[in-house]
C-alpha cells in the first residue's frame, strides 16, 4: 500500500513510519499539516494516517478540506484525543476510522488493512457510491434509488453509507454500534433493527426487493450479487 502519514512528533511518526515499512508499505511522511493536504489533493495514496493537532494545518482541518475536494481516500486520525466527543467529532468531519494514542501496531495494521479491503469506487476521487439502482451522494448527503431521491435522517445516511462502504461484507451489530452509534459496549436495545427497519421502509418504497439483506445471527449486508 501507499500510504500517506501527517505527524510532527518526531517519535510517533518513527514508530508507525519503521512499523509500516517492515511489512512492505511505502510510506510518505510529512511533518506540516498543510503540506500534508497539498500532498492529498496532488497525489493519490490508499490510505491516509494523521495526527489531529499538527503544526501548519490541524487534522480537522485537514480531513474537511479533503472530503471538500471530492478526494474520497480511506482517512484514520492517529492522536491522543481521547474524549467521546473527540471521536465522534472526528468521524463526523469526514474521517473513516479513529485510533487514541498509544496504541498497538498491530491493531494500527488491522485497521488499515481493513479500511483497504473497502469497495474499490469509494477509494476513488468521486462523490458517490453506486451499488446496482443505489446512488449515495456523499458530498450533499442524498439518496436516489431508481432515480428518484430518497430523503434520510442522519443517522438513517451513516448506516446506509456505513452498509455500502462495505458492500458484500456481512457488518455485525457490534460493528454497527462502534462505526454509525460510536458506542464500544452493547446498549442492550433494539436501535439497530429499529434504523434497519425504518431504513429499509424507505429504500424499499415501491421496490421489488430489499437491498438490505439480513443474514441471521450474523448481521446486515448489502448483497452485490
Amino acid at each position: 500500500m501507499h500510504i500517506l502519514l501527517i505527524e510532527d512528533d518526531k517519535q510517533a511518526a518513527e514508530f508507525t513510519l519503521k512499523s509500516l515499512q517492515q511489512f512492505g508499505h511505502s510510506v510518505h511522511h510529512i511533518e506540516d499539516g498543510k503540506d500534508g493536504l497539498l500532498a492529498i489533493l496532488s497525489h493519490e495514496y490508499d490510505v491516509i494516517l494523521a495526527d489531529r493537532r499538527l503544526s501548519g494545518m490541524d487534522g480537522m482541518t485537514i480531513v474537511k478540506r479533503t472530503r471538500a475536494a471530492s478526494v474520497l481516500t480511506p482517512f484514520m486520525f492517529l492522536t491522543s484525543l481521547d474524549h467521546v466527543d473527540d471521536i465522534v467529532e472526528g468521524l463526523d468531519a469526514g474521517a473513516d476510522d479513529y485510533l487514541v494514542k498509544p496504541f498497538a501496531f498491530s491493531e494500527l495494521r488491522a485497521r488499515i488493512d481493513a479500511l483497504y479491503r473497502r469497495p474499490a469506487q469509494t477509494k476513488s476521487m468521486q462523490d458517490k457510491i453506486i451499488l446496482k439502482d443505489l446512488t449515495i451522494g456523499l458530498l450533499k448527503r442524498c439518496v436516489f434509488r431508481d432515480g428518484v431521491q430518497i430523503n434520510l435522517q442522519p443517522r438513517e445516511f451513516r448506516l446506509l453509507e456505513y452498509l455500502a462502504r462495505n458492500a458484500g461484507r456481512v457488518a455485525t451489530k457490534t460493528t454497527l454500534l462502534e462505526h454509525v452509534w460510536e458506542f464500544n459496549f452493547d446498549p442492550k436495545t433494539n436501535v439497530i433493527e429499529t434504523h434497519i427497519s425504518r431504513l429499509r421502509s424507505k429504500i424499499d418504497d415501491g421496490q421489488s426487493a430489499s437491498i438490505i439483506k439480513t443474514v441471521r445471527g450474523a448481521g446486515y449486508m448489502i448483497d452485490l450479487d
